[in-house]
């Protein structure tokens, strides 16, 4: 049994708002990942409404503690983690001092901090940085507070 749509959506036994089943946002190419903007939230929830979709779901603590308790979900959030490293690692428009996956990536971190666990969470931050030293350091300082602040939860 579910908790919610969230939990059902990362359980893969429910849909986005959208109507798409996790693996086939997991399975977006590159182009969607860019271009697509209601799936993020459904991937990564957070407990606050998104200004950049309104209407996108909100995680409420009875879904997050559904699926922190859950195996299915949690493997269906890294299975979405591991989409967004992929995109991130094969992809260098992001790289610049301000763009829209800078709030994507604060996002991510949080929720797989929250839902996930921290380990899950500094790994993937750790990937960005390094990303972004490697390309030159583009990224703007207030985006890189706010992964720090996501990995902290603060």
């Amino acid at each position: 049994m579910t908790a919610g749509p969230l939990h059902a959506f990362l359980a893969r036994s429910g849909r986005d708002g959208a109507g798409r089943p996790l693996d086939a946002v997991v399975a977006f190419d590159d182009a969607h990942i860019e271009g697509v903007h209601d799936f993020i939230q459904w991937c990564f929830p957070l407990p606050e409404a998104s200004r950049a979709v309104p209407g996108a779901p909100v995680l409420t603590a009875a879904e997050a503690e559904a699926i922190r308790a859950d195996p299915a979900a949690r493997a269906g959030l890294l299975a979405a983690l591991d989409r967004m490293t992929r995109f991130y690692a094969g992809t260098d428009g992001w790289l610049r001092a301000c763009d829209h996956n800078h709030l994507r990536i604060s996002r991510i971190i949080a929720a797989t901090r929250d839902l996930v666990g921290q380990e899950a969470a500094a790994a993937f931050h750790a990937f960005v940085l390094d990303r972004n030293r490697d390309a030159g350091s583009p990224i703007n300082r207030d985006s890189l507070r706010y992964w720090d602040r996501a990995l902290a939860g603060a």
